[in-house]
């Protein structure tokens, strides 16, 4: 092993957080525990994402196989370090004295522990997404850290998504009422020059008007608040996602928010709004398993062990629903394409190897994916396609994500700036007074 570079421990969680982590930690040297392929071998059968990371981990180690594993390492690759596969190792006293059960987290912390000892001139690092591994390695001096690769630093960003400007002439205002194409940003003297398509709150002394930067033409429109299948914005949150929604060149939209701020019922009304210029409207979410208990657990067959989970989707669409006669046109339209599967509600697992071309694909829940999750579906979009991530970014799920590691966060981020992609924060929760309430104080 070099001398000078780290030695980093991977925890298998690590795996099937990123099945390509293994070339994220540049010239420094990986050392994997051999426990931690065993505990990989669990999670290989089955079709959740977890499972698809674990085959995929094990097919990136069967590139690099060899003997050499376990001795001189493997080369990662040009400006990488090597990998080792370090097989099990007694526990030092420290370690049986402090935890004397022999699990597999603590047989990592034994063979983290004997890197750390067999190389005293070069920095030993453990990574976990695990906190209470963490802890446990802080314990008994070791180092620990989280999988930094993904993570996003600056949440601001993400928290506030239009950028109010005060002081603006009032012959500009009235002209952006007036003129529906625009007037050229360069006449609003901002700090900043825009970037893809921010929006801004306009306030003179006497008006206000809500507007969107168009990358096309450089210019600040005006943006009307509009309905959607029988749902009209409430706030100018809402105004600028439905915005954002409704307008084809904007191929991929982030909603962050909390719950009751109406980001899964504004894609939704919009979707249904433009249903003639799709063929096909999806509306997923990942399935969350309760108290560590799978699918498996529930009883019925595969529509009934779903059916929980995708309730609050299902919820959504009656919303509605009832905005309409049950023999209106507009009621009659969703029963005949929920009959036709041209509107389906489905886990996102069941999503997966499918074309997505010329569909409004909607992602509920999308805070619970990974950033290779969501690259993943991103991935699939084919010609024609919109894409909708909702979430809230601080109501995590997955014991292995928060709000800067998570997918949303991590696309969000990524994504701000460009031209086709619009990333809206909803703050006011309009489900109820009582909701609104206790998603402040609780």
């Amino acid at each position: 092993m070099k001398k000078t570079s780290k030695i980093f421990v991977l925890d298998t969680n690590v795996f099937l957080h990123d099945f390509k982590c293994i070339y994220n930690f540049q010239d420094n040297d990986i050392v994997i525990p051999i426990v931690a392929l065993e505990e990989l071998d669990k999670f290989k059968k089955g079709n959740d994402i977890i499972n698809y990371h674990a085959r995929e981990f094990t097919r990136e180690l069967d590139k690099l196989a060899g003997s050499m594993f376990f001795s001189e390492g493997v080369s990662l690759g040009k400006d990488l370090g090597k990998m080792f596969v370090e097989t099990g190792k007694e526990f030092s006293d420290v370690l049986k004295e402090t935890f004397p059960e022999k699990t597999p987290d603590h047989r990592i912390l034994a063979i983290a522990d004997y890197i750390r000892i067999k190389n005293p001139n070069r920095k030993v690092i453990l990574v976990t997404k695990d906190i209470n591994l963490r802890l446990k390695a802080n314990a008994i001096g070791l180092i620990a850290e989280d999988y930094k690769t993904d993570k996003v630093e600056n949440l601001d960003a993400l928290n506030q998504s239009s950028i109010t400007v005060e002081n603006i002439p009032d012959e500009l205002i009235n002209k952006l009422y007036e003129d529906i194409s625009g007037i050229p940003a360069d006449q609003f003297k901002l700090d900043a020059k825009p970037k893809g398509q921010q929006d801004y709150i306009f306030k003179s002394t006497t008006n206000s008007a809500l507007v969107r930067y168009d990358p096309s033409t450089n210019n600040m429109i005006r943006i009307e608040k509009q309905a959607a299948y029988g749902i009209k914005p409430r706030n100018a949150e809402q105004t600028f996602a439905l915005d954002a929604l409704m307008r084809t060149e904007v191929q991929l939209v982030g909603l962050t928010g909390k719950a009751g701020t109406g980001k899964t019922l504004l894609a939704l009304a919009a979707a249904l709004h433009q249903r003639k210029h799709y063929k096909q409207i999806l509306l997923a979410r990942p399935i969350i398993s309760l108290a560590n208990r799978d699918l498996g657990f529930l009883p019925g067959d595969v529509n009934e062990k779903i059916g929980p989970y995708m309730l609050p989707l299902f919820d959504n669409l009656a919303v509605i629903k009832h905005q309409f006669n049950a023999q209106s046109r507009e009621y009659l339209t969703i029963e005949e394409m929920l009959a036709q599967e041209k509107l389906v509600i489905t886990p996102l697992a069941y999503i997966r190897g499918r074309s997505l071309s010329d569909v409004y694909f909607i992602v509920d829940e999308a805070q619970n994916l990974t950033p290779h999750e969501v690259k993943t579906i991103i991935t699939r979009a084919g010609e024609g396609t919109k894409m909708v991530f909702t979430g809230d970014i601080q109501q995590i799920d997955s014991p292995y994500l928060d709000s800067k590691s998570n997918g949303l966060s991590y696309l969000s981020n990524k994504m701000l700036g460009q031209d086709l992609f619009s990333h809206v924060h909803l703050e006011k929760g309009e489900r109820s007074y009582l909701a609104e309430l206790a998603s402040n104080l609780l």
